[in-house]
């Protein structure tokens, strides 16, 4: 089943008979993006899987939230939409808004990346008519492009890390509340981070990611998944391809130097592995970034 196909909030605009699809993709690394055209409508979010990032490109003074009636939208306003929030919203005149759609695990990723924390620390801040030029500035450049070009979705996939990234340094906070048992300490969490990155070019094994916290492979696993949001194979993949991500855009290295230096086996597993979580080839990728 595809992303969007799981996307509740995608759903549940493709499911109104006043709404229109303008054009959606997606785009990798859990990913999505949609463009609507909507009018004279209510719709309903009830605890989604998955954050929504919205932004209106035109229209929105008569819509708002059916608790905050006086609270309207316009052109440039964005929404942020957490994964298990509920909100009711009332469409009144035309709207045009792009929505992106982000998987909990490319959440994680981030959280790591980015914040150095838990993912299961933090949670991204609902917000409701925000007001961001560089972020609408971004969604606006999105939504100029042809999503069925493929150089353009590639174009539209760093578009989207950008907007994901941004909102993971602005709108994310700390859990109310929150008792963690289990998980990695924090001094293990940045000695793994740091041997794996160090080691992306080499085949890691669990057992041996597991001897850095002095922990049986089985208790290593779950704690890893705890504090980094996915499982150690998910993590060492997503670090290799992000790798290979940037030495293509900034390096003339061949494939296969990319490929070794990646930790992949050979230049046809790369670019299998690439393909399948980018959507293109590694040659596709490096063409969509140096034109």
């Amino acid at each position: 089943m595809s992303q969007l196909d799981q996307s509740q909030v995608f759903l549940a605009m493709y499911s109104s008979p006043n709404s229109r699809l303008l054009h959606s993709a997606e785009l990798g690394d859990g990913l999505a993006a949609a463009s609507w055209s909507n009018s004279h409508d209510t719709r309903d979010y009830e605890a989604p899987s998955h954050h929504t990032l919205s932004c209106y490109l035109a229209g929105g003074t008569g819509t708002f939230r059916r608790e905050r009636p006086h609270d309207k939208g316009a052109p440039d306003k964005l929404c942020i939409l957490p994964a298990g929030h509920e909100s009711a919203w009332v469409i009144n005149g035309d709207i045009h808004l792009v929505h992106l759609y982000v998987s909990q695990e490319q959440f994680a990723l981030g959280a790591v990346r980015l914040l150095d924390r838990e993912p299961r620390e933090l949670q991204l801040r609902e917000g409701t008519f925000l007001d961001d030029p560089q972020q609408a500035q971004r969604f606006r450049e999105l939504s100029r492009l042809d999503w069925r070009e493929p150089g353009e979705r590639l174009l539209t996939s760093s578009l989207a890390h950008d907007l994901l990234d941004h909102a993971l340094l602005s709108q994310v906070g700390r859990r109310d509340g929150l008792r963690l048992t289990g998980g990695l300490a924090p001094a293990q969490r940045k000695r793994l981070r740091e041997f794996i990155d160090c080691h992306l070019d080499e085949p890691l094994s669990l057992g041996q990611l597991a001897r850095l916290c002095a922990l049986s492979e089985y208790h290593f696993a779950r704690m890893f998944s705890l504090s980094f949001g996915v499982p150690p194979h998910r993590y060492l993949l997503a670090r290799r391809l992000e790798r290979a991500r940037e030495l293509l855009r900034t390096s003339q290295l061949p494939f296969g130097e990319i490929a070794l230096a990646c930790g992949f086996a050979s230049a046809s597993h790369f670019s299998n592995r690439f393909r399948q979580a980018v959507g293109a080839t590694p040659g596709q990728y490096r063409s969509a970034f140096t034109g």
